[in-house]
């Protein structure tokens, strides 16, 4: 009797283990042809998100941004760094958070001036 459950537990561990690997070796293909069909652009922003420690989507509710243009962030940036200033008794904290939004932000902005560039190249 405890032989044929054990066989049973060990088979029961086999099709498990062999339909999470299935599952792995299909999420993993799944990502590869996601980042592929994002292209370089996306590599770009992906690498500015992970040397910032921000994405753009965080930085925009920092800022409290709803669309990409250099006078916006400026505005923004100037108003929230001033009401932040520890002087004023703001938060420094706060205030290195609204410095690390600008930066990523304007880095967006270069990569897409980078890709428009590339884009009439090519045309």
């Amino acid at each position: 009797m405890a032989k044929y459950l054990a066989q049973i537990i060990v088979m029961g561990a086999q099709v498990v283990g062999r339909a999470f690997a299935r599952a792995l070796q299909q999420e993993y293909a799944a990502s590869q042809a996601a980042a592929k069909a994002r292209g370089s652009s996306a590599q770009h922003s992906a690498a500015a998100s992970s040397i910032t420690g921000m994405t753009v989507q965080e930085a925009q509710q920092i800022l409290n941004i709803s669309t990409l243009t250099p006078e916006e962030i400026q505005k923004n940036y100037e108003h929230l760094f001033k009401v932040n200033d520890k002087t004023v008794g703001g938060s420094f904290y706060i205030q290195s958070k609204v410095v690390r939004a600008k930066e990523r932000l304007e880095e967006e902005l270069n990569i897409q001036t980078q890709q428009k560039k590339q884009q009439k190249t090519e045309t």
